[in-house]
Parts: C-alpha cells; sequence; structure tokens
C-alpha cells in the first residue's frame, strides 16, 4: 500500500511540475480592449485598473510605463486615426518621451511579436532580460514605415493602417520591452508574449511592407 501511495505523490507532484510549466510558457495575447481611449494602461493586464479607472482587467503579471496609452478608434467615437487593427477598436500608443515601456517580472520566454502601424516614420522594439530596458538585450527588431491607404475597402478610416505584422524568437527569459518610435506616430496591437507569430496573424511569421514619402503627415491621434 505504501509503495502506491508513493508513487501516487510522485505523479500528482509530475503533473503539478508539468501544469506549471505550461502555464510559464502559455501565450499571452494583449489586445487593450476593455480600456478607454487615451486611457493610460498602467495595471490593467496585472489585475489592477487603467489610469482612468478601466478594470480590473486580466492578471497577466503585465504592467506598462506611464506613458503607455490606449486609443479607441474615431470609427468608435475615439481620437484614434485608425481602422482595421486586428482587434478593433483599441490600439496602443504613446504621446512623450521615447517610447512604451513593458514590464513582466515574471519573464517570458520562446518569442515576441506584435501588429504595428508606423506610416511616416520608422520604429523599434527592444527585449531585454531585466525589468525597464535593463539586462542582456536579448532581441531587437527594426520596424520599416508600413503603408496608408485611407478610404480604401480595407482601410474605411484613418491614416493608420493597413497593420503590419512582425516578430522575434529568442533565447532566454525577458521580463521588459521597450517600443520605441516617434510619439503620437505609431501604433501598436495583439502584443503576443510566447510567440514569434501574433495570435490570429498569417503565415509567414514577419510581414514588412515599405510605405512612400512623408508628405500630409497625420499623427496617430486625431487633433481636435
Amino acid at each position: 500500500m505504501r509503495k502506491i501511495r508513493i508513487a501516487s505523490i510522485l505523479l500528482l507532484s509530475i503533473l503539478v511540475l508539468i501544469g506549471m510549466s505550461e502555464n510559464s510558457f502559455a501565450i499571452i495575447d494583449i489586445t487593450f480592449e476593455g480600456l478607454q481611449d487615451q486611457e493610460p494602461i498602467l495595471d490593467y493586464y496585472n489585475g489592477g485598473f487603467g489610469g482612468s479607472g478601466s478594470g480590473p482587467g486580466p492578471n497577466y503579471g503585465i504592467a506598462f510605463s506611464g506613458d503607455s496609452l490606449a486609443i479607441v478608434s474615431g470609427t468608435e467615437g475615439g481620437a484614434g486615426n485608425f481602422s482595421s487593427s486586428p482587434t478593433m477598436p483599441t490600439i496602443a500608443f504613446f504621446l512623450n518621451g521615447a517610447g512604451d515601456v513593458m514590464d513582466v517580472p515574471a519573464g517570458f520566454t520562446t518569442g515576441f511579436s506584435f501588429y504595428y502601424s508606423s506610416p511616416f516614420y520608422s520604429g523599434e522594439v527592444d527585449v531585454y532580460s531585466g525589468l525597464d530596458g535593463t539586462g542582456d538585450l536579448l532581441a531587437s527588431l527594426v520596424l520599416p514605415v508600413t503603408p496608408s491607404e485611407p478610404g480604401t475597402p480595407e482601410c474605411p478610416y484613418g491614416d493608420y493602417c493597413p497593420w503590419v505584422t512582425t516578430g522575434v524568437a529568442f533565447s532566454g527569459t525577458a521580463q521588459s520591452a521597450i517600443f520605441a518610435g516617434v510619439a503620437d506616430y505609431i501604433g501598436f496591437d495583439n502584443i503576443t508574449l510566447g510567440s514569434d507569430v501574433p495570435v490570429g496573424a498569417p503565415e509567414p511569421a514577419t510581414i514588412i511592407l515599405l510605405g512612400f514619402g512623408l508628405a500630409g503627415l497625420a499623427t496617430l491621434r486625431k487633433k481636435i
């Protein structure tokens, strides 16, 4: 009987470890839905609240810097100069500083990916082993200028459309990512942790399209 009991305990321990391992490598998809127009994201994805009181959001253990904002498309009454993002009507952007900081204290592995739109300036995303962009640089993505096709069937509203996917696989455990570009001129959506392909994205993993010129610059946030 004792041997059977010990074997049962060992089996239960193995199953618990497998479950923990699966949770550690779970793919997380951040869509920014549930946040208000121009609301600081803050701890919404840490089981807490956005800067305007939205929440509590999903407890993914993820926090964003204070200059990281959600914005709702003008098609739904928000200030966003975009349409046809992968999970309408809300995306992320920043108005101040060099970019958004995303901290994941528990860490994430395997890969990192997202959609973005930046029709006037290029951007960059760097993944680090420590919090707040510290430690080792594990991966770096240069974000080329994307097309702008306002008024087309695919892009019925705004200058920030279509949306382009990009991603990268890396070794090690990351605790932060820095989303950089020109403030108010780049937007992000469906940030995916644990995969180099964003959730719902078609193959191949990386689709890079080049835009044209800088004439008629339009910010991501509509000026009122």
